[in-house]
């Protein structure tokens, strides 16, 4: 039903993408014919919209992947930079959140580990909607950020870094099997406001794959038993999304998206002080207004890193941003 649905939309859409193409150059060609330059300028702009929506659904298409049309986590850690960092990754988690508001995706707090000042050392996002991990497994790396610490009573400039790992959530056509003696299940009480239940009750839980090292968490319900299915469930698609990292490297020589959170290894630089701009090092994109990127204005991004993975090739230079 899920393919169907999404043969429908695509059809659909190339249908109605038609249509108002030829309503658009009629328009163009009726104000040209009587001289009506305000009939003429509402088919151009139509003209660009339809242009805009007719490439955002070219790079849709290189959405094939196994795993591509599911929902995804997304982790977000704070790295080198103390509450600096910290306060980077409340940044990023805000960023990815309305990004995918933009693009009406449901997005839902599965664990979120408060700082000791202000920000988080960690969060795990669950992002819902149709396509939503083949748009965002680009963003996994290390995100680096320059701007006047609000933290430094002398106002110098900082640098600090957070680390953001996307994996796909596993739904019933992908099997994992898991060993449950392979894992051990800690039980503990959530962090953070959430009434008494919450606070006197050991609802939160922790999983550790031994073997590979993964570790989940999720305190996101009140019931200890949907946070236990909560957390299996993510390191189902843990496990399952390493398998594809395995896959990728034997294929490609490359493994970039668990790295040291700090320097040399970020994958987008954002700097906000002396100059303002975002620049993505793996395909050259550049952006010279920050506030909107942060706003979740990622398309561009995105859609850069998709066509690399599928046609290959870079940016002509890729210098970090001092």
């Amino acid at each position: 039903m899920r393919e169907r649905t999404d043969l429908e939309d695509r059809l659909g859409a190339l249908s109605r993408l038609e249509r108002e193409l030829d309503d658009a150059v009629t328009l163009v060609e009726l104000g040209e014919a009587e001289g009506d330059e305000a009939t003429e300028q509402e088919g151009i702009e139509i003209l660009k919209g339809l242009k805009a929506e007719a490439e955002t659904r070219q790079i849709e298409t290189l959405l094939s992947g196994e795993a591509d049309a599911n929902d995804t986590f997304v982790e977000v850690h704070s790295g080198a930079g103390g509450t600096e960092s910290c306060d980077w990754a409340r940044m990023l988690e805000r960023m990815y959140s309305r990004w995918a508001e933009r693009r009406k995706f449901s997005v839902e707090l599965i664990e979120e580990t408060p700082g000791e000042e202000a920000g988080i050392k960690s969060a795990t996002l669950l992002v819902k909607g149709h396509n939503a991990h083949g748009w965002m497994k680009s963003e996994s790396g290390v995100h680096r950020l320059v701007r006047i610490s609000p933290f430094d009573s002398n106002a110098r400039r900082h640098t600090s870094f957070a680390s953001v790992w996307v994996y796909p959530s596993v739904d019933d056509r992908i099997v994992i099997d898991v060993n449950e003696s392979d894992c051990r299940i800690d039980t503990y009480r959530a962090s953070g406001a959430g009434g008494q239940h919450v606070n006197k009750t050991d609802s939160a839980v922790r999983i550790t794959h031994v073997p590979t090292g993964i570790v989940v968490a999720c305190q996101s319900e009140r019931s200890q038993h949907k946070n236990r299915a909560t957390a299996w469930n993510m390191l189902r698609a843990r496990l399952y999304e390493r398998e594809l990292e395995i896959r990728e490297a034997a294929a490609n020589k490359t493994a970039e998206s668990k790295t040291e959170i700090g320097w040399g290894h970020q994958i987008r630089s954002y700097v906000l002080q002396p100059y303002q701009m975002v620049k993505d090092l793996r395909t050259g994109v550049v952006s010279g207004t920050p506030g909107d990127v942060l706003d979740g204005d990622l398309d561009k991004f995105m859609q850069a890193s998709l066509a690399q993975r599928v046609y290959g090739g870079g940016p002509e230079s890729v210098e970090d941003v001092d």
